[in-house]
């Protein structure tokens, strides 16, 4: 209950990094480490152990092409293309998401978990600023496992029963740019996938709200006039204040999200400006959105 929980404390020991909290429930900032280097596997073990704790950790001051970038990422797993911006630099995964100085809608501006209508959603991300406003472009990140455990036991135990239906068009309702997919013809593709409401992460084994304002249609157990009043509430829920940190863009800033427990919003509040960022995206694979443990 919302009541009892207490931000978690870190207790964590890290030997080649440092890492700093930023907020009592979610983000931190790593230093001691240039990405852009072959760095090794004890290096890079501390990075999933400071992603796994944090669920987003950010790195400033980095120097990273698209290929230095990609390889990067790659040592967290699989590489997947995004499925509609084509890539950079050669490289098939590493994509720019970019809002020009004429244009008034941001990509995915709005609260969301990446593709999660995807029938293998990927397991993470890592967007680099390339080019920034001279203010404004921040995003906000919220902790999808504390959403999760401050619900009420009866609320946990329905929700583990349940299915979402998660729709690519529905971010069409939502203004963004994000997930326009046009298909042969010049139309939109519409791409649809079902997931357990509640996921177990497959490397903590913490249990997590897989639901999310951007692409959550309903509930397939439920009809949609059903669903709409519980997923009112769950979206309002998982981005509380107490569950959300704020990350302030540099030049050279890298952020890597989870994408199983974590959600982010670019806020869109610098019209007249541009901003550049290069992303690549993570695989997971389906059979890590496992059904939450009995």
């Amino acid at each position: 209950m919302l009541s009892d929980w207490e931000p978690p404390k870190s207790f964590s020991k890290y030997k080649h990094i440092q890492a700093k909290r930023l907020t009592g429930c979610i983000g931190a900032e790593i230093t001691g480490v240039d990405v852009s280097a072959d760095l090794p596997d004890a290096v890079i073990d501390e990075i999933t152990g400071a992603l796994n704790e944090h669920h987003v950790i950010f790195f400033r001051d980095q120097h990273l092409e698209p290929k230095r970038q990609a390889a990067f990422a790659s040592r967290f797993g699989p590489l997947i293309p995004y499925p509609m911006v084509k890539g950079l630099d050669g490289t098939d995964e590493v994509v720019p998401v970019v809002k020009n100085a004429d244009e008034r809608v941001n990509f995915g501006g709005i609260w969301h978990a990446d593709t999660t209508y995807l029938e293998e959603p990927p397991m993470g991300a890592l967007l680099y600023a390339v080019e920034l406003p001279p203010y404004g472009g921040d995003t906000l990140f919220a902790n999808m496992h504390i959403a999760y455990e401050t619900l009420s036991p009866s609320l946990q135990a329905y929700l583990e029963t349940l299915t979402v239906i998660q729709n690519s068009a529905k971010a069409e309702v939502t203004r963004t740019r994000e997930d326009r997919i046009k298909g042969e013809g010049g139309q939109r593709k519409q791409l649809i996938a079902e997931h357990p409401a509640v996921i177990t992460h497959p490397r903590t084994g913490r249990k997590s709200l897989f639901v999310n304002s951007g692409h959550t249609e309903r509930f397939k157990e439920l009809t949609m006039e059903e669903s709409e009043p519980l997923l009112k509430f769950l979206f309002a829920h998982q981005t509380r204040p107490e569950f959300t940190c704020r990350f302030v863009w540099t030049p050279g800033a890298l952020a890597f999200w989870d994408n199983y427990s974590a959600q982010h919003n670019p806020i869109n509040d610098y019209h007249g400006f541009k901003r550049l960022m290069h992303r690549v995206t993570i695989g997971g694979g389906r059979p890590s959105l496992m059904k939450a443990a009995e």
